[in-house]
């Protein structure tokens, strides 16, 4: 039955645009949510409880309350929402991850005179940041740079105020590298006015300050006086040394930031560029666990809260580029405008410049996950709780040291295949994988992880070797049995293993299926699949371990597939045989091009005489007239 005792009596929920909150026993805040009709959106956790996502099913029966606050509309809801995450940290909303904290350049414009300093952590209200930048020692050399043009003070407070009191500048205000407001040297107006200009120059309106130096320059050159034409050839090449840290991707001036996602069973990578006047001004990069019942776009939508969740720190810009639709654009797009006080669009670009540097920050994605999943995978203590939770997680009798993971992967009944993957104290050894061509016809994908499992456990009195299996490795035959054997699927793929195992002989081998969509574990004879927390080490191993079997088995598919399409058209060919099948297979590349060919083209193979090619010819196009000579 659903859980109906906290549910709310019908007409109690308005049909407003709101956020709500679920709660558990002790009243803390497990889940937060949006929605455009409260009602609407509240009534679909109480459905039966086998129609709801397991997530989701598992978090209404953990909750023991619901409530919900009624707002104006959906852009407010959209920041509420993501207010609530922040102040309640709620155990089944998305789980952010950043690898590092990134280094920003901050100008603390609610002081009298502000300064420039580079921080981690941007939290002062009143402050103005610039980046995130990938480097700090880049950012520094940045601000370097930028002193000798803008000479803002990079003082603390403590040593400002000191300074003051004293009556004289610290070394920045002798070597002209501060314009010194601590002892008056510029009014608070002047100096406001060299703090706007720096923020200006930062937020890449680099060309008319440029410009200007290179006029005064070549004007004070003009009329003889080169120490003002050094001095400004000096502030020229400090703003061009500065630009260099940013690189050039639009030649237009561009204002867009860039967001790239890459995902996998259990989480996803971000990647952003902030490029403004067209170049990449700042960037950043964090993961997402996946702990929502959320398509892609949804997650997406919480990538854009997380990154313009505080707008002093970062500002919309006039378009906001995606690797994929938003689940609800027409909010985010107004949510991004009321931050940035005039119009925000919000698309995936299709073509041109910016659907290249999209490419680019998706690769970055994917490479940030990649080196993500490597220093995880590479972390002994992790790799040992995996193991131990795993032990714990399925009653198992000892950690399983070793693993193999069976995946079968056909199309169609045809040309089916599978692969076998060994994992040794948590890491991959290739050395033990083995490929297996299915030989029943036809088989369907119970009957080939059965023929699989019956011959990699298959025994005889005399020992016999497993020389059946196709592998690179010349070893044929396996040292010990495994631990634990996990086969990609659900409970049909698992009772399939089972009943092979047993009519090998093998009863005392566990084993389990990992079903891709759900990430459930199935256990033979259990009616209900065993879950395991999204971020559970023991999880993660499995992941892997399926998704090498998976990569591997696909791999094995396409080559097989690759050969009998190539072959087919070739096949049966009077007297076209091997050598020559395959001289034209190397010299065209493809069937297809061999098909666009004519006569001529085929005889420049060696090999391939008039007849031959005639032959090849009228083959190839069944349904057309010889035509000697080609077109």
């Amino acid at each position: 039955m659903a859980p109906v005792s906290y549910r709310p009596a019908p007409g109690e929920i308005p049909t407003s645009p709101g956020v709500y909150r679920f709660r558990d026993p002790h009243q803390r805040v497990i889940y937060v949510g949006k929605a455009r009709n409260l009602r609407s959106r509240l009534n679909s956790y109480f459905a039966e409880p086998d129609s709801l996502h397991p997530r989701t099913r598992a978090m209404v029966t953990t909750a023991t309350s619901v409530d919900w606050v009624v707002v104006a509309n959906e852009v407010e809801a959209l920041s509420l929402e993501y207010a609530w995450i922040k102040q309640y940290d709620p155990r089944f909303n998305v789980k952010y991850r950043d690898d590092k904290s990134y280094p920003y350049l901050t100008v603390t414009m609610a002081e009298a005179f502000p300064r420039a300093a580079v921080v981690r952590e941007p939290k002062r209200k009143g402050s103005r940041y610039f980046g995130p930048y990938a480097h700090a020692w880049a950012i520094r050399d940045t601000l370097d740079q930028l002193v000798r043009v803008f000479p803002v003070r990079t003082c603390r407070d403590g040593v400002f105020r000191r300074a003051a009191q004293l009556g004289r500048p610290c070394l920045l205000g002798y070597i002209d590298k501060c314009s010194a407001p601590c002892v008056g040297r510029v009014s608070e107006d002047e100096y406001r006015s060299i703090v706007d200009d720096l923020c200006a120059f930062l937020d890449g309106n680099a060309d008319p300050f440029i410009r200007a130096v290179e006029k005064s320059m070549r004007e004070a050159a003009a009329r003889e006086d080169y120490e003002e034409a050094a001095r400004l050839r000096d502030r020229w090449q400090a703003l061009s040394r500065a630009l260099e840290r940013n690189t050039v991707v639009f030649d237009d001036g561009t204002d867009a930031d860039v967001i790239g996602l890459f995902e996998d069973q259990l989480q996803l990578a971000v990647q952003v560029f902030h490029v403004r006047g067209g170049r990449i001004t700042g960037e950043r990069g964090f993961l997402l666990e996946k702990s929502e019942d959320l398509a892609v776009g949804g997650y997406l939508e919480r990538a854009l809260q997380r990154i313009y969740a505080e707008t002093d720190v970062i500002t919309p810009a006039r378009e906001v580029l995606t690797s994929h639709e938003l689940a609800d654009v027409e909010t985010v797009s107004a949510w991004l405008t009321e931050l940035r006080g005039s119009r925000v669009a919000v698309r995936v670009p299709k073509r041109g410049d910016k659907r290249s540097l999209m490419d680019t920050a998706i690769s970055n994605a994917e490479n940030q996950l990649r080196l993500h999943l490597v220093r995880r995978a590479g972390d002994l203590t992790a790799r040992s709780q995996a193991l131990q939770e795993l032990q714990d997680s399925l009653s198992l009798p000892e950690p399983p040291l070793r693993i193999e993971c069976i995946d079968v992967s056909t199309l169609q009944g045809q040309d089916t295949v599978a692969s076998l993957v060994v994992f040794e104290d948590g890491l991959p050894r290739k050395s033990d994988y083995r490929s297996f061509t299915i030989r029943t016809p036809n088989a369907d994908d119970l009957t080939a992880v059965a023929e699989v499992v019956e011959r990699r456990f298959r025994r005889s009195a005399s020992e016999e070797t497993v020389a059946d299996q196709q592998e690179d490795s010349p070893q044929r035959r396996f040292a010990y049995p495994p631990s634990l054997l996990v086969i990609d699927g659900g409970a049909p793929q698992v009772r399939a293993a089972q009943d092979a195992l047993m009519a090998c002989g093998v009863s005392d081998l566990p084993v389990i299926g990992l079903a891709k969509r759900l990430e459930e574990v199935w256990v033979p004879g259990e009616e209900d699949p065993v879950i395991l927390p999204r971020t559970s080490e023991a999880l993660y191993l499995l992941q892997r371990v399926r998704d090498e079997a998976h990569r591997r088995a696909i791999g094995l598919h396409r080559k097989q597939r690759g050969r009998r399409t190539t072959a087919s058209r070739l096949d049966g060919i009077a007297g076209l045989g091997t050598a020559k099948a395959t001289a034209l297979r190397r010299h065209f590349g493809s069937v297809r091009a061999m098909v666009e060919a004519s006569q001529d083209q085929l005889q420049e193979v060696p090999g391939i005489g008039p007849r031959l090619a005639e032959t090849v010819w009228n083959a190839l196009h069944p349904d057309e007239p010889s035509a000697n000579g080609g077109e």
